[in-house]
C-alpha cells in the first residue's frame, strides 16, 4: 500500500497499477500516514497531476472525477473508522469485499446520467437516488 501511495505522490505508479483497489489503497495509506493532510481538498490535485504525468488528460470526459473521488474518500474514512487499529491491508480488504468495493457501487446512490455528467466530473453532485450512508 505504501508503494501505491508513494507512487501516486511522486507520480511513478505505473498506469496499469492505478486500479479501483489501488485508488482505495492510496486513500487508506494517505489517511493513516498523513493525518494532517486535508484529503478531500488535496486528493483532486494529486490525481490530476498523476494523470498528466502519465500522459493522460483531465477533461470533461476523462481523467479526474470529483464526485467519484469525494464519495470514495467518504467510504474509505467510514471503513477506516470501524477499526482504526486494524492493519491497513485488512481495512482495504474489508472495503473491497463490501458493497463499496464493487466498481459500480456508486450507481446505488447516483443515476448514470448524473454520475457521469460534466457537472459531477467537475464538482460534487449530491446523490440523486439515495443519500450516502456516511
Amino acid at each position: 500500500m505504501a508503494a501505491i501511495g508513494c507512487g501516486l505522490l511522486d507520480r511513478t505508479l505505473p498506469k496499469e497499477a492505478w486500479t479501483h483497489a489501488a485508488h482505495f489503497a492510496a486513500t487508506f495509506w494517505l489517511l493513516r500516514t498523513r493525518p494532517g493532510m486535508d484529503l478531500p481538498r488535496e486528493m483532486p490535485d494529486l490525481i490530476r497531476a498523476y494523470n498528466l504525468a502519465l500522459g493522460g488528460e483531465n477533461t470533461d470526459t476523462s481523467g479526474y472525477h470529483e464526485t467519484i473521488t469525494q464519495a470514495s474518500i467518504r467510504a474509505a474514512r467510514a471503513i477506516l473508522a470501524e477499526d482504526p487499529s486494524r492493519p491497513l491491508w485488512a481495512t482495504c480488504d474489508a472495503l473491497m469485499t463490501s458493497p463499496f468495493g464493487r466498481s459500480d457501487w456508486l450507481l446505488t446512490y447516483w443515476t448514470r446520467p448524473v454520475l457521469f455528467s460534466v457537472a459531477a466530473r467537475r464538482g460534487w453532485c449530491a446523490p440523486d437516488i439515495r443519500d450516502l450512508p456516511f
